[in-house]
């Protein structure tokens, strides 16, 4: 490979070796040398055994791909380096290293499973998500339509009634028609495109901290800011509005009105409102250098498990008189923002964690 080449894979997020045809180190990438703590000054020239116990089945990797003159991918590899054990999946791939006279060679490509599972956990919330806006607006549209007729329909017979005493039953069916109305306007609301200017998502926390602070006056709203982040592009009503549905949903916990059947903590509890950048990460399938990570954490009674595999589907609810939609708009927005949202909880600690790409323009790290 030539020197051109070689740079260019220093770009790359994946982790990336180059070996001669003796299987000794000819190239690490910057990410191979996070990946595995190793220097590539330190092992140019070491054999892959010298660098990895355990390491026959990358060799076997690397005969098979040698012999059929073929990519080949092992994808349970189990390394150990630097005294840890690594689970990876590894490509193989032939290539010619004639430029630096070392003839035959092979390209490594190193994954972490973990990293795996993440990007198809990620791309399967993202399927979820489009299924559920899709399955939202169908359903909301279906049932407008009908509402509409009944309300009108309990209206007239209102003012047909002679006896007082039955125009209550009239309006309990106006009233209830109405609150239906308001929902099945809450599940269309997502479907509005995001209007995208720069937002700063500090000033969206402050604004959602001052609603719940107003709303809920026992709980303390902690912040915790990198205030270098730099500015979003996004919609900023909606992003409020997502962030908004996550905290109340994190202050109803706290209150005791919210998702479990473990006692909330005294004295109302605490939610930590905390930002950071990430980097290299992968949302809704495409590489991005940075996002903005935003992480809600609270040390209340957790989400039951018996609904965590569901806790964005539409109409699920853990509380009583929770219409289940919260959540869901939440999710809706964000992917809206090519965004991801995900959540670890257990008694005592739950934290939802809001991933916004940064568009490289706005980033000035």
């Amino acid at each position: 490979m030539t020197p051109a080449a070689l740079s260019g894979l220093d770009l790359l997020a994946a982790a990336v070796m180059l070996v001669d045809e003796n299987l000794a180190a000819h190239y690490m990438n910057p990410a191979a040398e996070n990946l595995f703590e190793l220097s590539n000054k330190n092992v140019t020239g070491l054999a892959l055994n010298e660098l990895f116990t355990d390491s026959a089945m990358l060799a076997a990797a690397v005969s098979y791909a040698r012999a059929n003159n073929c990519s080949y991918t092992e994808h349970d590899l189990v390394l150990g380096v630097s005294g840890r054990k690594l689970l990876l999946s590894c490509t193989v791939t032939p290539v010619g290293l004639e430029e630096s006279g070392s003839g035959e060679g092979f390209l490594l490509e190193f994954r972490h499973i973990e990293q795996q599972l993440r990007i198809a956990r990620e791309e399967r919330m993202l399927d979820q998500s489009q299924a559920n806006r899709e399955l939202i607006r169908n359903l909301a549209h279906e049932i407008k339509n009908p509402l509409g007729g009944i309300r009108g329909a309990a209206q007239l017979l209102d003012r047909e009634l002679d006896r007082p005493n039955l125009h209550e039953y009239t309006q309990v069916i106006m009233k209830e028609a109405d609150r239906l109305q308001m929902l099945m306007d809450r599940l269309l609301t997502p479907h509005r495109l995001p209007q995208p200017a720069l937002v700063n998502i500090h000033e969206v926390l402050e604004r959602v901290r001052s609603v719940i602070l107003a709303e809920y006056p026992g709980i303390s709203v902690r912040r915790d800011y990198d205030t270098s982040l730099p500015p979003l592009k996004g919609d900023r009503e909606q992003l409020i509005q997502a962030v908004l549905n996550i905290v109340r949903n994190a202050a109803q916990a706290l209150t005791g009105k919210g998702e479990g059947p473990f006692p909330s903590p005294a004295g109302g509890g605490k939610i930590v409102l905390r930002t950071r950048i990430a980097r290299q990460v992968t949302l809704a399938r495409k590489r991005y250098r940075h996002a903005l990570a935003l992480e809600i954490c609270d040390n209340g009674p957790g989400i039951p498990e018996d609904i965590r595999e569901r806790i964005f589907y539409p109409l699920v609810s853990g509380r009583d008189g929770g219409s289940g939609l919260g959540l869901t708009l939440a999710q809706n927005f964000i992917s809206q923002h090519h965004g991801t949202v995900t959540f670890e909880s257990v008694p005592g600690s739950t934290c939802f964690t809001v991933l916004l790409p940064v568009e490289e323009s706005m980033n000035g790290k």
